[in-house]
């Protein structure tokens, strides 16, 4: 077997192939850069629960639409996301709960009433789709709504840049200088949940969060500057969306596990060998001597 077979073959052949690994070059594009910012702002298990939180609204969405609709499930899914994270920011700032333990309260409450939901009217295969999602049945307006999200989220990403960066850094500053600090956070959770929305038909909403947080361990562990780390972010999440992609042709699995399972293997092999890593700190350079 040649490397054109191996890399390249399963997408000149197969069209649902390309049209997957596109998806997965979209969602890495949008969701590295995001997940930096979430880890950044201390927000990786808040990330986690949104992704669940939007399970109820695109289960509601399924319901109406009879089908896997991607637009009926997304603006279930936008609508769900958006509502968990406001009342999760409500009930932080009037009662003495945390904003990490509101978000987990909702969370258990969205994932559970989304799974009954399913349950009432779907079979167990609509479930399956729903939770771990179906990357290689994407069609062409899936694939369009999905690069959609993505042109949308670079470009609000290069518009409030610098006060979403001064709001993570240094938030009394931007009060300070009289900047809307609540606006730019709730245009980022706005971004949030709209990546997951493109996330979770590739993904499912179990692992829709896994391109976001992955990717932004493995920049942190590389980098220490914030466009690089974007970067890196978003290169290895495509990276591991067309690996995983190829892997799990050959090897006959899920696409998407493999495909998060390609991500943490990026993530072990950061932890030994990046800068930061294991392997950094246990068997440091000798230092040269004059």
């Amino acid at each position: 077997m040649t490397a054109y077979d191996i890399f390249l073959a399963p997408f000149a052949d197969y069209g649902f192939m390309r049209r997957a690994l596109v998806a997965c070059l979209c969602l890495g594009l949008g969701s590295g850069p995001i997940g930096v910012f979430l880890m950044l702002r201390r927000m990786s298990l808040v990330g986690d629960a949104m992704s669940h939180a939007v399970l109820p609204g695109a289960a509601i969405g399924y319901l109406v639409a009879g089908s896997l609709s991607l637009t009926a499930m997304g603006i279930g899914g936008l609508v769900a996301g958006l509502s968990v994270a406001l009342l999760s920011g409500v009930v932080s700032r009037v009662t003495v709960l945390q904003e990490d333990a509101s978000f987990a309260s909702f969370y258990l409450i969205s994932l559970a009433l989304g799974v009954l939901i399913v349950s009432l009217r779907g079979s167990n295969i609509d479930l399956l789709h729903v939770l771990f999602g179906t990357i290689l049945a994407i069609d062409t307006p899936a694939l369009t709504q999905i690069g959609a999200i993505t042109s949308v989220t670079l470009l609000a990403l290069a518009i409030i840049y610098r006060p979403l960066v001064a709001e993570c850094f240094d938030p009394g500053y931007l009060r300070a200088v009289g900047g809307r600090g609540l606006l730019y956070h709730f245009l980022f959770l706005l971004l949030v949940v709209l990546n997951l929305v493109a996330s979770f038909q590739a993904l499912g909403t179990l692992m829709a969060v896994g391109l976001m947080m992955l990717p932004a361990a493995i920049a942190q562990l590389w980098s220490r500057s914030l466009p690089r780390m974007m970067t890196i972010a978003a290169v290895s999440a495509t990276a591991s969306g067309y690996l995983g992609l190829v892997a799990s042709y050959h090897l006959e699995l899920a696409s998407g596990p493999t495909i998060i399972m390609t991500a943490a293997g990026f993530y072990a092999l950061s932890i030994f060998f990046a800068p930061s890593g294991l392997a950094r700190r246990y068997f440091p350079r000798p230092h040269l001597k004059g």
